[in-house]
């Protein structure tokens, strides 16, 4: 069963070795409606710590020259704000440790300014000029402006298990650790995009909130999610249910564990889980991400003893936006991560080789990178 909701799972983990050279982060995507037109719209916000036992009052940048030459590590918390589709982009706005607010505690918090995260709400803002763009690449980001204050509902969560358990955590074992308290997830509020204002509603948002923390990248790195989904075979809208596909290369300390996925399916109220830590269920993965001119696929094949699940997504690249992160050693390893949240396709669900449903999904919240190592 891994739909247990964990928040402990969700407090900042940037304690030990990882506080030195460390990252944690909250993610979150929706669709919203302009509030005049009725358009669609796909949102992201993210809230990012990095290293923060190497902090000052002002943001460090790893990706400036003078602190390459001198081997200074990134340190701030990175507010990333951003659309997908027509006039997709990505907005960062950056605070130094002295002024940043966290909790260790549970629940979490993360405040600086305006800004703030908690699991029940998010509040926020972001405005950079063409100019500070062009001033300053090493905030890796667009121009734009964009303001959010949002309720959060986590309705269904992906536990995965032993990776990110209390013993993992405190060991620090993982490069890259992974939770997802809300991979259905209910927004109510309003977001503002260059003057724009946009309509989040719970039964229309098809929301998403994970968290993501360790000491680096995985690659390749996958992503897919999606709870707008309507049976093939019945034509009716699945409202109780959701699915979410993660990972790439699982690495526990210098191992690598390669091309594996941690998938879970919640169709209906029942659960289908695809998760290789669970050995017993002798979970085995194939799968294939590629770039055309025009397209990001993937496929996915996964199958337990019992069940079997076979994705087919694919994104418009117009619609996508090749997301910027500097890791916490300094490297910008991810030059070409595209991230979307307008993918679509089906989705396959087997039990004892019969199929069970053939899905339509629709507003996929889609990732895919890799890095030459």
């Amino acid at each position: 069963m891994f739909n247990k909701h964990q928040i402990k799972r969700n407090a900042c983990q940037l304690f030990g070795g990882q506080a030195k050279c460390g990252y944690d982060w909250w993610w979150h995507s929706f669709t919203a409606r302009n509030e005049h037109t009725g358009e669609e719209k796909a949102f992201f916000i993210e809230y990012f710590l990095c290293n923060p036992a190497l902090g000052d009052n002002e943001p460090i940048f790893g990706q400036l020259p003078q602190n390459k030459e001198k081997g200074r590590k990134p340190s701030y918390l990175m507010v990333k704000a951003g659309t997908w589709g027509e006039g997709a982009c990505q907005l960062h706005r950056f605070f130094g440790w002295k002024n940043i607010d966290v909790s260790f505690l549970v629940p979490f918090l993360v405040k600086a300014d305006d800004c703030c995260c908690t699991e029940t709400e998010m509040c926020g803002s972001i405005s950079i000029s063409n100019e500070d763009v062009l001033a300053h690449p090493e905030w890796m980001c667009q121009s734009g402006e964009m303001s959010w204050n949002l309720k959060i509902d986590k309705k269904v969560a992906f536990n995965v298990g032993y990776g990110a358990s209390s013993l993992f955590r405190k060991m620090q074992l993982f490069e890259m650790f992974w939770h997802v308290e809300g991979m259905k997830t209910e927004f109510s509020g309003e977001v503002i995009l260059n003057g724009e204002k946009y309509i989040v509603s719970p039964e229309n948002c098809y929301g998403y909130s994970d968290k993501n923390w360790g000491k680096n990248f995985t690659s390749p790195w996958v992503w897919l999610s999606s709870n707008n989904l309507t049976s093939k075979i019945s034509g009716k809208k699945l409202e109780n249910s959701v699915f979410d596909i993660g990972g790439g290369c699982p690495k526990i300390g210098p191992f690598a564990l390669k091309r594996k996925l941690l998938s879970a399916f919640w169709y209906e109220g029942k659960c289908y889980e695809f998760n290789f830590s669970k050995f017993w269920t002798f979970t085995r993965t194939k799968f294939d991400c590629k770039e055309t001119d025009t397209q990001i696929i993937w496929h996915v094949e996964q199958k337990t003893w019992r069940n079997k699940m076979v994705t087919d997504i694919t994104c418009d690249k117009k619609d996508m936006l090749l997301v910027n992160y500097e890791a916490p050693t300094g490297e910008k390893r991810h030059n070409r991560l595209w991230n979307g949240g307008n993918g679509k396709g089906v989705v396959k669900l087997y039990r004892n080789n019969k199929l069970i449903d053939e899905i339509i999904c629709e507003n996929v919240g889609c990732e895919y990178g890799e890095y030459d190592k």
